[in-house]
């Protein structure tokens, strides 16, 4: 091998990397094992060219001249290489990761001064014919439930009829009577019972099966969703999200994964899986275990309008980082048409002194009550709402103003979030924003284009989100 080949790197960085971890999960006993760092530098190696797949990898070992240099002519099958990925290294790959930033840190790569965060979704190793919908389970569950109501109701009716019916029933013999008479009076009694019988029996199994199979199935339905909006019968901790592979128009659903990807110089140096599709919810989740995995927290943090709300923009805030992320009306805010639309609140004349706004017409709109919200995580938000003191019907500008239903003109206001707008609209319409934001677009999105177009990485191989992390 050359000196300086892609082989010869990976040999050395592996070799200075801490692998104790790995070390310690074999037992030892039993016939010889394969050193785990040649397996490591064997699946690093491979999964660099685009090699994946076990099998794949075991036959490379076999042909290929630069495995058979990192292995040392050392040819596990691919039974040992599966093992080792999904047994032995599962569980350190956090660890693993954390000693390659770490090394990257010492030779001055990377500072974390600046983390461009971004995501992209990756499909799972699942059918996109096995989807679990949150609504329907509800709406099936609501209506079995509905079904074995009725069922029970039936069943009560029928007990009513078999109670009448029994109590009809003649049970009385003459004091002398023979065998013959004691044999029909049986014969009837039987038929009787079994007639009033048969129709309860029916629904009694109707209801039992309805329990075992259906309620059961709807019932681990719903804690496997977990809160989640749907999830793959083949790959259960997978979600559905929209494939973005595609044009617009032509987006199919499909199982997936929410891949976070933080970088800096083009190194992935923070990664997080999550199973929710909206990027908003997952930034205070991936920072939290980036800095636990790596011990490093960035300084900076520079992402899209995705990223942009106001959970995310005071947890920054109280962390120290700065936050160079857009919010959704950023882009449009800077344009003319909206600078100059005399009918959009932002652009009104406010009176802090007396807490009112003036409209276009001159009129006054002052405060009428605060609103309080909380998230599904628990955020609050505070929101202040105003109200036009005189009723908008038959002013010039209604139509243009205001098309509620409402005689009088009301919107709210966020002050919190129109604070941390504010500061970030400063730091990135500042020269050095200006640069520091322009450079995301050849950061992150460089590096999910060499994943998923120049390796081919486009489906996870492995399922569950510990096989998912692993890949």
């Amino acid at each position: 091998m050359r000196h300086g080949s892609l082989v010869r790197i990976i040999d050395k960085i592996i070799d200075k990397i801490d692998t104790s971890h790995i070390v310690q999960k074999y037992k030892g006993g039993g016939t010889s094992s394969y050193h785990p760092l040649m397996l490591l530098k064997v699946l690093i190696y491979a999964y660099i060219q685009g090699i994946y797949s076990s099998r794949k990898i075991a036959k490379a070992l076999e042909e290929n001249i630069t495995f058979m240099w990192l292995s040392k002519l050392q040819t596990p099958d691919f039974r040992t290489i599966n093992r080792f990925r999904k047994e032995i290294i599962v569980d350190c790959i956090e660890g693993i990761f954390a000693e390659v930033i770490e090394l990257l840190v010492k030779l001055w790569y990377v500072n974390f001064e600046y983390y461009y965060l971004d995501r992209t979704k990756i499909e799972a190793n699942a059918s996109k014919y096995t989807i679990v919908w949150t609504k329907s389970t509800r709406t099936y569950k609501k209506k079995l439930r509905e079904k074995v109501k009725n069922i029970f109701d039936e069943i009560e009716r029928i007990n009513e009829e078999e109670d009448r019916t029994l109590g009809e029933l003649d049970v009385g013999l003459e004091a002398d009577y023979d065998s013959k008479e004691l044999e029909q009076k049986v014969e009837k009694l039987t038929q009787k019972l079994a007639k009033a019988s048969f129709e309860n029996k029916r629904k009694e199994r109707r209801v039992k099966k309805l329990v075992k199979l259906r309620l059961k199935k709807y019932e681990s339905y719903e804690q496997i969703l977990n809160g989640r909006n749907s999830f793959s019968k083949t790959d259960n901790d997978a979600t559905y999200i929209e494939d973005e592979g595609r044009p617009y128009e032509k987006w199919e659903l499909k199982a997936g994964y929410n891949v976070q990807i933080g970088t800096q110089n083009q190194f992935v140096i923070g990664f997080s899986i999550h199973q929710s599709s909206t990027d908003t919810v997952c930034l205070k989740e991936h920072l939290e275990l980036v800095e636990k995995i790596i011990r490093h927290k960035p300084k900076n943090i520079v992402a899209n309008s995705d990223y942009g709300s106001e959970e995310n923009y005071l947890y920054l805030k109280k962390c120290g980082i700065n936050s160079y992320i857009k919010y959704n009306t950023f882009d449009l805010e800077q344009t003319r048409r909206f600078k100059k639309d005399i009918f959009n609140v932002k652009n009104w004349e406010y009176i802090p002194e007396e807490d009112i706004y003036i409209c276009p017409a001159g009129k006054r709109i002052k405060y009428l009550y605060s609103k309080v919200s909380t998230n599904e995580r628990g955020f609050v938000s505070y929101e202040k709402v105003y109200q036009c003191e005189e009723i908008c019907n038959g002013c010039k500008y209604r139509d243009r103003c205001y098309n509620g239903k409402r005689w009088k003109k009301r919107f709210s206001v966020r002050l919190r979030i129109e604070k941390l707008k504010e500061e970030v609209r400063q730091r990135l319409l500042s020269e050095e924003g200006k640069k520091i934001y322009r450079k995301r677009k050849i950061e992150v999105e460089t590096v999910f284009g060499i994943i998923k177009n120049n390796k081919g990485f486009r489906r996870f191989l492995l399922r569950g989100l510990k096989g998912v992390k692993l890949k």
